[in-house]
């Protein structure tokens, strides 16, 4: 039977982290010369601005009422690398600001959940405080993922040998499909993946607190 306090939980998680996620790119982006997400009106919290109606909503919920790992992504903030300082490392800061935003959105809702005790409610806060982990730790280990358009490549192109990056620069356009494919054919090792890394994050938050 599906939980709507639960499914209600990780829609207002999903928006919220998947907004910040973007607005964090845009920032970064914007300190390092970059003036185009702003110009575009996307470093804004007014998350319509965000959403992608299936890979902010529709994709993340599925996935919650099947019982897998919840993950997903919003719509693109435009970037202009032309403008960053640094160069690709500039790209790659830029693409690291929003894991790790999902990386500390995960910590504070574990750490408000541990300290508050709504972590072990059954009601609606206690959905909220658990899918704010897991739907951050989510969103955070999907898009490390060093396959392009996914932040991960980021770094990775930044490293990449020329050849390497042309290769990349032509996945580009395809990369969601191609993730969604390597997903299904190789969802025990995506689920594994996501699972394993997610379990041995909640270690460290719950040795943070006292709990390990």
């Amino acid at each position: 039977m599906i939980n709507i306090g639960a499914l209600a939980a990780v829609f207002l998680v999903t928006v919220f982290s998947m907004m910040l996620h973007e607005v964090a790119h845009g920032f970064v982006a914007y300190k390092l010369g970059d003036e185009t997400a702003r110009l575009s009106g996307r470093l804004t919290l007014n998350p319509l601005k965000h959403i992608d109606p299936w890979m902010t909503i529709g994709l993340p919920l599925l996935l919650a009422v099947l019982g897998g790992p919840v993950f997903g992504g919003a719509k693109p903030v435009p970037i202009n690398t032309r403008n960053l300082k640094f160069g690709e490392w500039g790209f790659a800061l830029v693409a690291i600001a929003g894991p790790l935003t999902n990386f500390l959105l995960a910590l504070i809702f574990f750490l408000v959940g541990h300290y508050t005790g709504w972590m072990l409610d059954s009601g609606f806060l206690g959905a909220l405080m658990r899918m704010g982990v897991s739907v951050n730790l989510g969103f955070m280990l999907f898009n490390i993922i060093p396959i392009p358009p996914l932040d991960g490549s980021r770094v990775l192109y930044a490293l990449a040998p020329e050849g390497a990056r042309r290769i990349m620069e032509g996945m580009e356009r395809y990369g969601v499909m191609i993730m969604l494919v390597l997903v299904w054919v190789f969802g025990g090792v995506f689920s594994n993946y996501m699972v394993t890394a997610q379990e041995w994050i909640l270690g460290m938050f719950q040795k943070l607190v006292g709990l390990g």
